[in-house]
């Protein structure tokens, strides 16, 4: 995980559409190759948000879905945006 990193979200402990509203809110501003770092997704929230991102728009560049922790189920993600919308 070598890439600079733009922008750090952690939802750990957070309600789920709160945090997929708040995640493409932040992505819709992000300028193109820029990244995101998201902390504590959960399974849902991760197949939301692949479903809401258009999928020219970004790249998943740590596609970490282990668990941040062992005893927590939450996950890490960095995507990076592709193209300007």
């Amino acid at each position: 995980m070598s890439s600079q990193v733009d922008y750090i979200l952690d939802f750990r402990g957070s309600i789920s559409s709160i945090s997929l509203l708040k995640i493409t809110r932040i992505f819709n501003e992000m300028k193109a190759l820029e990244i995101m770092e998201i902390l504590g997704l959960d399974p849902d929230t991760l197949q939301d948000l692949f479903k809401v991102l258009a999928d020219s728009s970004y790249e998943v560049i740590h596609p970490n879905t282990d668990a941040v922790e062992e005893k927590e189920e939450h996950h890490r993600l960095r995507i990076r945006k592709t193209s300007s919308i």
